[in-house]
């Protein structure tokens, strides 16, 4: 039965890896502004260390790679709240090493999360904002999203799908009255360059030196040095989920808009030289 009180709630929140990083964060700047928070995350005790006890708070166990699991929470979450009004697609983790050096293992272990778990969760919360023809999908994304780079490709894929689901899920959903957003960070300071967050290709070809292994040192050199400020990430989010008319993308640091600036630049280029061949292929009239 629904606890009829949770109606006090500004909205509802799913918050996927909620545990701790950017996921804890946004959880925390989402209570704090009167919403309730079902905080999801593969150990429940690990939630309620971090976020605490409170009315609003619903920790969830969650592994997003069992879909079974997913439609349990997404239950949980029905029974205690009767809604979900956001969805935040926030766990995942990084592979740092080039594509050669990334392992199948590893490769496959990251896709399980960062996009078939995503995946996962949502289909299983989709039914209820379709219910309510209401609701905002916001899927975590990477200034890796936008654009590759030595030392991140495989890592990058992962994102790189993420933003093309995004963008499908936008056109299926908005007749629907529900919004999809992908989320654009850049590197914040948060514990996504440790062991915990980031798998480290543990085959070093020689011959990437340069390339992969140099991104490898500045990751060590930069880790817990990065410029975005992690707290400003989770308030953004909120001022997000607040906006009448959401993006279809966010980006967010600095480093991002340069990185997005510097690709768009790019393809521009590379249009203008090879347009010609570019259109000479379709059947001439």
């Amino acid at each position: 039965m629904v606890d009829i009180q949770q109606e006090a709630f500004k909205r509802v929140w799913f918050i996927t890896g909620a545990s701790r990083g950017i996921g804890a964060l946004i959880a925390e700047a989402a209570l704090a502004d009167g919403n309730a928070v079902v905080a999801a995350a593969r150990n429940v005790s690990s939630i309620v260390a971090r976020l605490g006890e409170s009315a609003g708070l619903l920790p969830v166990a969650l592994d997003v790679t069992d879909e079974v699991q997913a439609k349990a929470a997404v239950q949980a979450a029905m029974e205690k709240f009767g809604r979900i009004d956001v969805l935040i697609n926030n766990a995942g983790f990084g592979l740092l090493g080039a594509v050669e050096e990334s392992s199948d293992r590893d490769i496959r272990r990251m896709y399980d999360t960062n996009v078939f778990g995503l995946l996962n969760v949502t289909r299983a919360v989709l039914p209820v904002m379709r219910a309510r023809r209401s609701g905002h999908v916001i899927n975590i994304s990477s200034i890796g999203g936008y654009r590759g780079a030595a030392g991140f490709g495989v890592y990058s894929s992962t994102k790189f799908a993420v933003e093309g689901i995004t963008e499908a899920l936008r056109d299926e959903l908005k007749p629907l009255g529900i919004h999809a957003t992908v989320v654009e960070p850049g590197y914040f300071r948060t514990d996504f360059l440790d062991a915990s967050s980031l798998a480290v290709a543990a085959d070093v070809i020689a011959d990437y030196d340069d390339t992969s292994g140099a991104v490898r040192r500045k990751a060590a050199q930069m880790n817990h040095n990065q410029p975005g400020d992690p707290e400003k990430l989770a308030d953004a989010v909120v001022v997000l989920v607040d906006a009448p008319n959401p993006p279809l993308r966010l980006p967010l640091g600095t480093d991002t808009l340069a990185a997005i600036a510097a690709k768009n630049a790019y393809v521009a280029q590379e249009m203008q030289t090879w347009g010609e061949l570019s259109a000479s292929t379709d059947f001439t009239a």
